[in-house]
């Protein structure tokens, strides 16, 4: 399971903030990872240079092997909480979508 982490122009994506992705998405999806061929993370400051509640907002998409890739995201105070949020949802929507897909088979 391959992890690209993606950031504007306002966030810094430094070594640090690909570390904490990994883990987040490490935390919530691992279990899933040979059914996953990619995770990508976006991280999005939705006030720029302002601050206000809820301002970092993470996008994860995840590629299931021989699916349609499902997306989630969700908006924190600051890029731990946005990706945490963001990872707890994906793991929430791939667990649904891969109990459909195994009820078929």
């Amino acid at each position: 399971m391959q992890i690209q982490v993606n950031t504007d122009n306002f966030i810094h994506g430094d070594a640090r903030v690909v570390e904490v992705a990994e883990l987040a998405v490490n935390a919530d999806l691992d279990h899933l990872r040979d059914r996953l061929t990619r995770v990508e993370v976006h991280l999005k400051d939705q006030n720029a240079d302002k601050h206000g509640p809820d301002h970092i907002r993470c996008t994860m998409e995840a590629r299931p092997r021989g699916m349609d890739p499902l997306s989630a995201h969700h908006d924190g105070a600051d890029i731990s909480a946005a990706l945490k949020g963001a990872a707890k949802k994906l793991r929430n929507r791939l667990s649904s979508e891969f109990g459909k897909a195994d009820k078929h088979h």
